[in-house]
């Protein structure tokens, strides 16, 4: 007997649900490798980096209490966005997993002179490491809260970051630069907090290789030199 009209939809209904039941898991899977970090470091990468010679950019930790205003002085903590207790815990973390995975870093280790940066610097290395690089408060002002650059305030800070990431290093140790976060096509793009990006410096005036963005979890999920 053929199935009528009724019967016929109820068929096609069944089909299209079986279907999708089984395409449920491979979709499942497509969002979880879509979602996962692109990045990660490499264990020879990681190799490189004990023996020196590389420049680690870093984002400050998690600032979400207060705010930036305009025409705020550095040094005024209260008028400008700081680190949260998470933002803390962030870069006490970074410190750490370096030293844990044996990567030498050259004192000073570079940051911006905004509250938030130099607390990330001084929390992950210690304050007496840390100097204050002037160059590098403009790159706050790139994008973001606060991003007031005019085009010519902002060709400045890169250029001034350009000079940064081009010098090469003590022998034997690495340079770190805690500063800032850039909008997506500026600089050295969007970084998470305590995010870091890997620069192989070819000298001043040369230029400089990226050689990896490497966000914080992944320096903690290596094993201990």
């Amino acid at each position: 007997m053929k199935p009528n009209a009724k019967d016929r939809i109820r068929l096609m209904r069944v089909a299209f649900l079986l279907l999708a039941l089984w395409a449920l898991p491979l979709s499942a899977e497509a969002g979880s490798a879509a979602a996962s970090p692109p990045d990660r470091l490499p264990a020879s990468l990681l190799a490189n980096l004990r023996q020196g010679g590389y420049v680690i950019y870093v984002r400050h930790g998690e600032a979400n209490l207060g705010e930036d205003r305009p025409g705020l002085r550095p040094e005024d903590c209260a008028a400008q966005r700081n680190l949260s207790a998470a933002g803390r815990g962030q870069a006490r973390r970074f410190g750490y997993a370096l030293r844990e995975q044996g990567v030498p870093v050259a004192t000073p280790v570079l940051a911006s002179p905004l509250c938030r940066t130099r607390e990330s610097a001084a929390l992950a290395f210690g304050p007496a490491r840390v100097r204050t690089e002037p160059a590098l408060l403009g790159l706050a002002r790139l994008g973001g809260p606060g991003g007031t650059a005019t085009p010519a305030e902002r060709e400045a800070a890169l250029r001034a970051l350009d000079a940064l990431l081009e010098a090469p290093p003590p022998a034997g140790a690495n340079r770190v630069i805690v500063a800032h976060s850039f909008p997506p096509g500026v600089g050295l793009g969007p970084l998470p907090e305590m995010g870091a990006v890997i620069v192989h410096p070819r000298g001043r005036g040369q230029g400089y290789d990226i050689v990896a963005r490497v966000p914080l979890d992944a320096w903690a999920s290596l094993p201990a030199r």
